[in-house]
């Protein structure tokens, strides 16, 4: 029994009938249809672009934003010069004076004052020339000492200021010595072509120059509009145009 059943099987893996020894047909591939099978979309196979050879390569081009950039330009601004300006004679309660332009027939006013009162740099500046001896003598009238003692600052303006009769120089007060507004460089008197008139200061304003050059030292603009401005307080200095 247990031999039969072992030649039955034997039959049936060899593909035949056990009972006739005829092998079974097989079944054909397409007579059972296959199981349709999904794959997910995550498992389907990736599709790649190869990247373009060099000679199909674009050009990038950078545009820029049509709103240019606005550049910081810093502008420079004007910014006024302000002068501390004194009146020439102090105290300014005791001085007088006039316009004197036809007196004299060029630009310069006499400031009097008593003798003895302090005659002060209108601004900060420079000691231009000093003269320190009176050597006018009216039989010879050399026109370059008729101011007698006589002192002149370069403003820092750059105006030449001066004044002449006077009866002393202050001490320390030497051409290339800085003075402040205020500050004494001599006192009222009336040396040189002035011994025979009341004390004054004879007051002129002129380009900078050379001590010997008398006729612009005694004046090429009319002092007599400033010395009223600076009595008054006000800080003005005159414009010289190019010469």
């Amino acid at each position: 029994m247990k031999r039969s059943l072992l030649l039955i099987l034997g039959f049936l893996l060899a593909g035949c009938s056990p009972m006739l020894g005829i092998p079974l047909p097989l079944p054909s591939p397409t007579s059972a249809p296959l199981p349709t099978v999904t794959v997910p979309p995550s498992l389907l196979p990736l599709t790649l672009t190869p990247f373009p050879s060099p000679d199909d390569t674009e050009t990038l081009t950078v545009t820029p934003s049509e709103t240019p950039t606005e550049t910081l330009t810093e502008t420079p601004i004007e910014t006024p010069i302000s002068w501390t300006c004194v009146f020439p004679v102090q105290p300014s309660s005791v001085a007088d004076f006039a316009e004197s332009v036809a007196s004299h027939g060029y630009p310069a006013t006499d400031i009097i004052a008593p003798e003895g009162a302090r005659f002060v740099a209108v601004m900060n500046g420079v000691v231009d020339f000093v003269s320190y001896e009176d050597l006018w003598d009216p039989e010879h009238d050399d026109l370059t000492l008729r101011g007698g003692l006589c002192v002149a600052i370069l403003g820092d303006d750059g105006v030449r200021y001066y004044g002449s009769h006077l009866s002393a120089i202050e001490p320390g007060i030497s051409p290339g010595v800085r003075v402040a507004a205020g500050q004494v460089l001599g006192y009222v008197g009336h040396t040189g072509n002035a011994r025979a008139t009341p004390s004054h200061v004879h007051f002129g304003i002129s380009h900078p120059t050379y001590p010997e050059d008398w006729r612009a030292r005694r004046g090429e603009v009319d002092p007599f509009p400033f010395l009223v401005a600076w009595r008054d307080g006000h800080d003005v200095t005159p414009f010289l145009p190019t010469p």
